[in-house]
């Protein structure tokens, strides 16, 4: 809690994790979790232009941002129950990441995410007769967002990126060109390519000039189409690890996005509540 945040965020990059429990020593007790989200929020709220230092985040300590009321820096400690508990905290707080603690020393045990659950799902269900809706398509089954998509384009600013991110609470924008098409996407893990190259003092760049400093081993877009099986695309998720995928027609026109938190949605709390999704 008494780190400067900037080395708090410089931190989290050194150790190639997006978030981290935060402990306050008077306490005694874990009070919160620092996020890429929380950098992002940090950004936008004090930028002001390449001239003019970020003294927030050069300066403030991590207790100050908690005083501000930073609305992503929450803890909500989960006491081991069930793992359907678990994904229904995630999904209706609208939160990526779950610390597990210990009842007894309120020690964080470890961290529960959309990914780790979806893997886990995923062998589990290879052990059990076939359901038959894995058969079944994203049309279908209505998972995905096809609505009001947020997309970003090459030459769109980064401070407006960040903006989005901010506003919409989304966690990618697909980069796409002057036909719609996807050609790149920006997600808010790329954010924090800005402190690991301590280039966030310029926000006014594209972001395209972002995505330069983003790491040599990344894979392109992954996409999919609304006729694809779900179990196509869960298998798509886990193999490649990423958190979300983007639909698009044969053209390549981005028309949503399926993300782990719908597949989740749907798999666990949409088929328990509906009974929608029943075994063949």
């Amino acid at each position: 809690m008494n780190m400067v945040v900037k080395k708090a965020f410089f931190a989290l990059v050194s150790n190639g994790v997006r978030a981290a429990p935060l402990w306050d020593s008077n306490k005694q007790c874990f009070v919160g979790m620092l996020t890429i989200t929380d950098f992002i929020n940090i950004l936008h709220r004090y930028y002001k232009s390449p001239l003019v230092q970020i003294y927030e985040l050069e300066e403030h300590k991590i207790e100050t941002w908690r005083g501000e009321n930073l609305s992503t820096i929450n803890f909500l400690p989960f006491l081991c129950r069930s793992l359907y508990d678990a994904v229904s905290s995630l999904l209706k707080n609208k939160i990526h990441r779950l610390p597990v603690v210990d009842p007894l020393t309120g020690n964080t045990l470890y961290i529960l995410t959309h990914k780790r659950i979806l893997k886990f799902l995923k062998l589990f269900i290879s052990e059990m007769p076939k359901p038959s809706f894995l058969s079944q398509t994203l049309e279908e089954l209505n998972i995905g967002t096809f609505r009001s998509i947020a997309v970003v384009h090459a030459d769109t600013p980064l401070y407006t990126a960040l903006g989005i991110f901010v506003e919409q609470r989304v966690s990618a924008l697909p980069v796409v060109d002057d036909k719609g098409r996807v050609v790149d996407i920006y997600s808010k893990f790329d954010v924090i390519n800005l402190a690991a190259e301590k280039t966030y003092n310029n926000l006014d760049v594209t972001v395209t000039k972002a995505l330069q400093h983003r790491s040599q081993y990344f894979e392109g877009v992954l996409t999919c189409n609304r006729h694809e099986t779900l179990e196509a695309i869960i298998n798509r998720l886990v193999e490649a690890e990423v958190h979300r995928l983007v639909v698009v027609d044969e053209h390549d026109v981005v028309k949503g996005i399926v993300s782990l938190s719908d597949i989740l949605q749907a798999l666990v709390l949409t088929g328990a509540e509906e009974g929608k999704y029943s075994p063949s």
